[in-house]
């Protein structure tokens, strides 16, 4: 199978029946010149209100729960009204409240728990992509085009950390082959869920933050594509939020890594793991707009062809600083480094930049405030015996600060660019509290306190011009 081409509709290329027809004739378009697999998410803010639904059962809201798992049903029978009619519309009905009694069930089980089991948590909140690829490949049948929806939990193989599951890729591209690729070649168009998976002996599993993405780069490597297209609400990948720098621009390449980098420090492209599979088999992505699909977006690629210097900045605002400094010369610095990296490992917490001072031997890690009180759970748990003994301070936090990255291969070739940007900043009259960069010079990542974060963004985007030079790029 040659040429073969996975796509990737996110939540709002999902939102609405207008725009799952959208995607659908995307999808037949591109099916009429070469073999098109797609992934599809749940639909906008689905996920949210399954959550919400199993937090409540949780906290014994039984009314809460009722009115969630109504508008779950409503808002699907909705949209399968809009999108096919006669006995297409009776099975798809029936489909949707056969989902969403599957999903009830879960629900009750966690209000007589008590509590979410994380195996449960990631069955139940699968249903919102579920029901997406079902409505989907429900219309694409009606209208002509061969199509089967495709629970991924059948495909992707994963282990089994719930909620944010690493993929096994040797059982994954077995069963894709298996399972996928026949049904490809048939010419039927495979319509799979986003985000979810299952263990070896099939325990549900989701792929946690940006998982979708994620589930469509797995399945493009498993598959051996020639190109992944992702199609979101966006152009494509910008220089700058466009909410903050007016002038930021699309830039019409970018490498594996710098989208990485991009991603993690908050730029809501990709998430960073989703490129990962990708990057053996150098399968190019493509980051398109759905709602404007003339644009012809970003491609992200190995390598570009462009000047060495910063390319873009991206920044975060719910994020927190722990520091931790040793209150005692017999404590050592790195040993105490060593085991607070472990403990946050342990937690699964992102460590987005670190610093350490040499002398002090004090260090300090930014962390994602959603991640804030497990990371310090972790932290005070591992490092118990100095805190209680006063070998080493109380742990600090500053939950009002942000962080800003500035993203772009070959920054190690821009003499004074780092002096630039921190005189751009201190321009704004903006204080700098931390700064990492690795040894790539590929991100300079600096916090700042929050309220300065969106002029020194502005800042830093107009000082190197990255919207005029991403502008002379295309």
């Amino acid at each position: 199978m040659k040429n073969l081409l996975v796509m990737k509709f996110g939540g709002t290329s999902m939102g609405s029946a207008d725009r799952i027809k959208v995607a659908a004739q995307l999808s037949r378009e591109q099916q009429e010149k070469r073999p098109v697999a797609v992934v599809v998410s749940a639909m906008s803010k689905i996920t949210d209100l399954l959550h919400d639904t199993l937090r409540r059962a949780e906290a014994g809201d039984d009314d809460g729960v009722d009115v969630n798992l109504q508008q779950v049903a409503d808002r699907h029978r909705v949209a399968c009204g809009e999108l096919v009619s006669g006995s297409a519309l009776d099975e798809s009905v029936n489909q949707v409240e056969d989902l969403v009694a599957e999903f009830s069930r879960i629900v009750h089980g966690v209000r007589m728990l008590g509590e979410r089991p994380p195996r449960s948590l990631d069955e139940a909140v699968a249903v919102g992509e579920r029901l997406s690829a079902m409505m989907m490949a429900a219309y694409l049948n009606h209208t002509g085009v061969r199509a089967k929806a495709v629970n991924a939990r059948e495909v992707i193989v994963t282990d089994s950390v719930f909620g944010n599951a690493t993929p096994l890729m040797g059982p994954t591209r077995e069963k894709a082959q298996r399972l996928l690729r026949p049904m490809v070649e048939d010419g039927v168009l495979a319509v799979v869920t986003g985000f979810n998976g299952a263990t070896i002996d099939g325990r549900p599993t989701t792929l946690g933050r940006g998982g979708s993405d994620f589930s469509a780069s797995i399945l493009a490597a498993a598959l051996d594509a020639a190109e992944l297209w992702i199609w979101t609400d966006v152009d494509g990948i910008m220089t700058a939020d466009p909410r903050i720098v007016p002038d930021a621009a699309v830039l019409p390449e970018v490498t594996y890594r710098e989208a990485a980098e991009l991603a993690y420090n908050g730029a809501k492209i990709l998430h960073p793991r989703t490129l990962a599979p990708l990057v053996e088999r150098q399968i190019p992505v493509w980051s398109k707009n759905s709602f404007a699909t003339e644009k012809a977006g970003t491609k992200i690629v190995p390598e570009v062809q462009a000047p060495p210097g910063p390319r873009a900045v991206t920044s975060m605002a719910s994020v927190a600083l722990i520091s931790l400094e040793p209150d005692s010369p017999e404590v050592s610095g790195t040993r105490i480094m060593g085991r607070a990296l472990d403990a946050l490992g342990a937690t699964s917490a992102e460590v987005l930049a670190m610093t350490s001072s040499s002398y002090r031997q004090s260090f300090c890690f930014l962390v994602r405030r959603d991640e804030l009180g497990r990371a310090l759970e972790a932290l005070e748990a591992s490092l118990s015996l100095e805190l209680t003994h006063g070998y080493l301070k109380p742990i600090d936090v500053d939950d009002q600060v942000g962080l800003l990255a500035i993203v772009g291969e070959g920054m190690r070739g821009s003499p004074g660019l780092a002096g630039r940007i921190f005189t751009a900043i201190s321009r704004e009259k903006i204080n700098i509290i931390a700064i990492a960069q690795g040894s790539s010079e590929l991100t300079i990542a600096i916090v700042v306190p929050r309220d300065g974060l969106e002029r020194a963004v502005c800042a830093v985007h107009s000082e190197c011009r990255m919207g005029d030079l991403a502008r002379m790029d295309r």
